[in-house]
């Protein structure tokens, strides 16, 4: 049985090699760094490792980047799968009412040991690979130590700002950029106040934000600076606050004694009821004019702050890699080059929170390894 060259052991090329180690092949797994390293840390240490969504294209919504190209991934390869794989690796898991996956251990190590145990038996070479040219029908492998042919080769690399891409090949790549992030403004004095189901009026969803010492964080920014990665700063966002009925001047006039503040502190946290209510914090109820009422109700429905770039070092997903148009999405085999294969983050795929980022790794890995075994 030929020889399959993986390079990266993350969470696509570990699993990729579940699946031809399975089917007999001998797998040749690359890496310079300690495998599956990159799983440790998501789902906070946890490991979200899927969502509970089953509708294949409900599922691909959740990509800023890659939707349409994860049709055909996602029914080969579903959540269903995901879970039935982690069974077979001995890993029982639980959803979330919020529908993220997790083990039961809550421990992202155990995930990673299961994996590592079902592929002990591929050789896992402690190098770094260098170019990948093809040669003879094949490709030439260089490492920073050796020279390697192989017939089939997978490219598992994963993302980051870091992660140059191999050289060798004349695929084009999407520059990479920081998703799943916070985000910089210029408001920095609400460090630690969180607003529930706040909407977000450019990208038309809602979550929670986290107000931080740099500017704003948590899932609803999360998904702002995926879906806006692109987008050139500084710029402006606008947020409804508060998107339940809220009767103001009703509240005026049933604390007409009470200050501003006090009285939209039944709406959100003290500090942030202080910080809305501006100059009239102290003003009481019957004092605030129709004036006064609208400008404060402008400010909760129309909250605007300038984001001036990313918190650099937060993020742990990138947008950019391998251009989805070269590669195919019913083998994941570059149209390129023949027997050429990209997986993972190394493409130009990424998604919000919640297990999506490893149920791309999953399913292409699966996808990529069962046109290689047919």
């Amino acid at each position: 049985m030929k020889q399959i060259c993986i390079v990266g052991a993350g969470a696509s090329g570990c699993v990729c090699a579940y699946f031809l180690k399975k089917a007999g092949f001998e797998v040749i797994l690359f890496d310079w760094g300690k495998p599956l390293r990159t799983i440790l840390p998501t789902g906070g240490g946890r490991c979200n490792l899927a969502h509970g969504e089953y509708d294949f294209k409900e599922l691909a919504k959740n990509y800023p980047r890659g939707e349409k190209f994860l049709y055909s991934v996602f029914s080969k390869f579903s959540t269903y799968d995901t879970l039935s794989l982690f069974e077979d690796l001995g890993i029982k898991t639980y959803t979330q009412e919020n529908g993220r996956i997790f083990p039961v251990s809550n421990n992202s190590n155990d995930v990673r040991s299961a994996i590592l145990r079902a592929i002990n038996s591929v050789n896992i070479v402690n190098e770094k690979v260098e170019t990948i040219k093809p040669q003879n029908e094949g490709y030439k492998v260089k490492t920073n130590k050796a020279e390697y042919f192989f017939s089939d080769v997978v490219i598992a690399t994963g993302g980051g700002l870091k992660n140059k891409p191999i050289s060798g090949l004349s695929h084009n790549i999407i520059e990479f950029a920081p998703a799943l992030v916070g985000l910089k403004s210029d408001l920095t004095n609400l460090s630690g106040v969180v607003l529930k189901d706040v909407y977000s009026h450019d990208c038309k969803i809602s979550d929670d934000i986290l107000f931080t010492h740099f500017g704003i964080s948590g899932p609803l920014v999360y998904k702002i600076s995926s879906i806006k990665t692109k987008d050139s700063f500084p710029y402006m966002l606008s947020f409804d606050l508060y998107r339940k009925d809220l009767d103001l001047q009703k509240e005026l006039n049933d604390n007409p004694h009470k200050d501003l503040k006090n009285i939209l502190a039944k709406f959100f946290p003290h500090r942030f009821a202080e910080y809305i209510s501006g100059n009239f914090s102290e003003i009481k109820g019957h004092k605030i004019d129709g004036k006064i009422r609208d400008l404060i109700l402008e400010k909760i429905h129309n909250f605007e702050l300038n984001i001036l770039g990313t918190d650099k070092g937060e993020e742990t997903v990138t947008a950019g890699g391998y251009d989805l148009n070269e590669v195919n999405p019913k083998t994941m085999e570059s149209k390129l080059y023949p027997n050429l294969y990209i997986i993972g983050e190394a493409l130009d795929i990424d998604g919000f929170c919640g297990g999506f980022n490893l149920q791309n790794a999953w399913s292409t890995a699966f996808v990529a390894a069962n046109a290689i075994i047919k």
